[in-house]
């Protein structure tokens, strides 16, 4: 039997708006008490993505989940500024500044693990433990020629881009998702997931425009937060990639992997994930 991809609802904690100094008004929602734990969703997502996260850790931490910039649900009376992986760095930043909220316990998925990634390197003052769960972006290897995505992931992002940009949204996000998860896994997806996907469909096109920078041996040694990395066994070998030079690179890192799981590995296998997750912090 093929395992749907669920999420445990949409239905979450009211959602807030912190207006940054830089003018942007952050969705976030926060729940539980405690130490903050700061969740930042990848492609496609926004804070309701770590729904089965917030339910079942806000009893050990105040768990809070951003949407940034450009995702659901813009804000459109104060919406400004160009789609960037370092402007959502540096909103990240201000947020939990303005929260009041640091130092945090930062938590990122994908894409988001990239901006979570470049947070703590940037801002090591509001990061205590840093986790990042198939952490996106290309790999810089001493020696090697510079860090890019393959050809073929290149081509098909160019093609997911027009479909989107020319309508047929759907198919686009079902080529998308498919292709950094496994075959089939975007028609097991359950109605919540499509539709958040499909609430968050016109970043996808701006953020291939927007490359992530490499990962190397020099920035992931200014880290200096305790680090926990995650990969899902059937992950895409990229993210495996990923995790395994980061693990040899960051001086206080851990690895861990979830079996049978594949990218959406924060939902499809949340308990998992979770544990892994509260061991770590339990620890910290």
């Amino acid at each position: 039997m093929n395992a749907r991809i669920d999420l445990p609802s949409l239905s979450v904690p009211e959602v807030y708006f912190a207006t940054i100094p830089s003018g942007i008004r952050m969705p976030y929602v926060a729940t539980g008490s405690g130490e903050p734990l700061l969740f930042v969703h990848g492609s496609l997502c926004d804070y309701r993505y770590w729904n089965g996260q917030a339910a079942a850790l806000s009893k050990d931490f105040l768990c809070v989940s951003v949407s940034l910039s450009h995702y659901w649900p813009v804000d459109d009376s104060s919406f400004h500024g160009n789609f960037s992986w370092q402007a959502h760095v540096d909103e990240l930043a201000e947020f939990i500044t303005a929260m009041n909220l640091g130092p945090v316990h930062l938590v990122g998925h994908s894409r988001g693990g990239c901006v979570a990634f470049h947070l703590a390197r940037a801002y090591p003052h509001l990061v205590k433990t840093l986790t990042l769960a198939d952490p996106g972006g290309p790999l810089q290897i001493d020696g090697m020629v510079d860090a890019a995505l393959p050809p073929a992931t290149e081509a098909l992002r160019a093609k997911v881009a027009a479909m989107i940009e020319g309508g047929d949204i759907e198919a686009g996000l079902e080529m998308f998702v498919d292709s950094v998860s496994m075959p089939g896994i975007w028609r097991r997806s359950t109605p919540a997931f499509r539709t958040m996907a499909l609430d968050n469909a016109a970043t996808l096109p701006k953020q291939f425009r927007d490359p992530l920078p490499a990962y190397t041996r020099a920035a992931a040694g200014q880290l200096r937060c305790r680090t926990l990395l995650i990969a899902g066994e059937k992950s895409p070998r990229m993210y495996r990639n990923n995790v395994d030079r980061l693990v040899e690179w960051i001086a206080q890192a851990d690895r861990q992997t979830i079996a049978g799981a594949s990218h959406g590995m924060t939902f499809t296998h949340a308990a998992a994930f979770n544990r892994l997750l509260l061991g770590f912090l339990s620890a910290a």
